[in-house]
């Protein structure tokens, strides 16, 4: 049977260090803070609670894999394709696009 909760409840458990250092944010992770941005304006989630429901739905695996923004990209992505406003379909394959065109960049 497994837990009610997720990986993201710890339960009071030690969770570790938390790294506080500063860091820069990368292009990539500006670009996801501004679609999560534009869909809360667009009306397409209803705010940022929404994503937190998405995060929760991460398996133990994808959770401890992902970084913060990336887990922000996933529930957005589980967000719409919930909402019917894109097809999960459709995003696989454009997901798998955008990593074949950065495997070519990479081999280049």
């Amino acid at each position: 049977m497994s837990e009610p909760w997720g990986p993201h409840d710890l339960g009071g458990q030690d969770g570790g260090p938390i790294d506080l250092a500063e860091h820069d944010t990368a292009y990539w992770e500006w670009q996801i803070d501004a679609m999560v941005r534009l869909a809360l304006k667009k009306g397409l989630i209803s705010d940022f609670a929404e994503l937190r429901d998405g995060i929760e739905q991460l398996t133990p695996d994808d959770y401890a894999r992902c970084t913060y923004y990336e887990r922000w990209a996933k529930s957005l992505a589980y967000a719409l394709v919930s909402r019917g406003v894109i097809d999960e379909k459709r995003l696989n394959e454009k997901i798998a696009a955008v990593k074949a065109r950065q495997d070519a960049e990479g081999a280049a």
